[in-house]
C-alpha cells in the first residue's frame, strides 16, 4: 500500500471531525441526528464510524453522557490488529515479541537513567514477590509480577508509541489467554537475571545491566514455546 499524502485521505468523515474537535479541546461531541446533518451522511453510516473510533479507543459512549472524546492511546489499535493477526498465526505472536525486543533494547539505557531510588526498591519489591512464587509449593509462575517489572524498567519514556507496543505485548498474553509454560530451572534463571540487572541499575553500572539484560533476552531461546494456557486448565 503506497504512502497517502495525508491523513484525511484515510480517515473517515467522523474520524476528520473528530480530530479537529479534540485539537480544539472539545470533549463532548454534539448527538448523532446532529452530527448526521453536519457531516452529511446518513445516522447509519455514521454509526458504523462511531463504534470503529469506539474500538480504536478515540472516544467513549455512554447513554447518560454521550459521545466524548478521548485523548489519545496508541494501545487499543495495536491490540486489535495484532490479536486478529494472532488467531491467524502464531507466528505473529513470534515477530511481535521479536520486534518488542529489540525497542527494549534500544530505550533500556535511556530509560533506566530516569528510575528514581524509591523506583529501584520498587523494582526489588517485585523480584522478591516473584521469587516468593516460584519458591512456593506448588510453585506459581509469576505473570504479573514480570508485566509490572519490564513496564516500570520504561515507565520514564514518554513516546506514545512505544508505550502502547510494551503494553499490549503483555495485553496480548493476559486478553487471549497465552501464558509462558516454564519448567521450574527456567524460572529461577529468568529471575535470577533480573536481580542482577537491578543491582547493576542500583549501582549505576548501566553498561553492565544493559549487557545482562540483553544475555537475559536470549533465554527466550531454550524456554518452552508459548501455548494458549486454556489447554492446560
Amino acid at each position: 500500500m503506497g504512502i497517502q499524502q495525508n491523513s484525511s485521505s484515510v480517515l473517515s468523515e467522523f474520524l476528520q471531525y473528530l480530530s479537529k474537535r479534540a485539537a480544539n479541546g472539545e470533549d463532548r461531541l454534539p448527538p448523532l441526528t446532529v452530527l448526521s446533518k453536519e457531516l452529511k451522511i446518513s445516522v447509519a453510516s455514521l454509526r458504523e464510524q462511531l463504534e470503529i473510533a469506539r474500538v480504536l479507543g478515540f472516544v467513549d459512549i455512554k447513554p447518560k453522557t454521550g459521545i466524548r472524546w478521548l485523548p489519545y492511546q496508541f494501545a487499543p489499535s495495536v491490540l486489535v490488529s495484532c490479536a486478529y493477526a494472532i488467531e491467524l498465526s502464531s507466528e505473529y505472536l513470534v515477530q511481535f515479541r521479536d520486534m518488542r525486543n529489540h525497542l527494549e533494547a534500544a530505550y533500556f539505557l535511556e530509560a533506566v537513567k530516569q528510575l528514581t531510588e524509591n523506583e529501584v526498591e520498587e523494582l526489588f519489591g517485585i523480584i522478591e514477590s516473584a521469587e516468593n512464587k516460584i519458591e512456593g509449593y506448588p510453585p506459581l509462575l509469576p505473570h504479573a509480577e514480570h508485566r509490572d517489572l519490564h513496564l516500570l524498567l520504561f515507565s520514564h519514556i514518554e513516546n506514545i508509541f512505544l508505550k502502547g507496543i510494551l503494553d499490549v505485548y503483555w495485553e496480548i498474553y493476559e486478553y487471549l489467554g497465552y501464558s509462558v509454560v516454564s519448567d521450574y530451572k527456567y524460572l529461577k534463571n529468568v529471575w535470577g537475571y533480573h536481580r542482577k540487572i537491578c543491582e547493576a541499575i542500583a549501582e549505576e553500572d548501566l553498561d553492565r545491566a544493559f549487557q545482562l539484560f540483553m544475555d537475559h533476552k536470549e533465554l527466550i531461546r531454550w524456554s518452552p514455546k508459548v501455548v494458549n494456557a486454556y489447554q492446560f486448565e
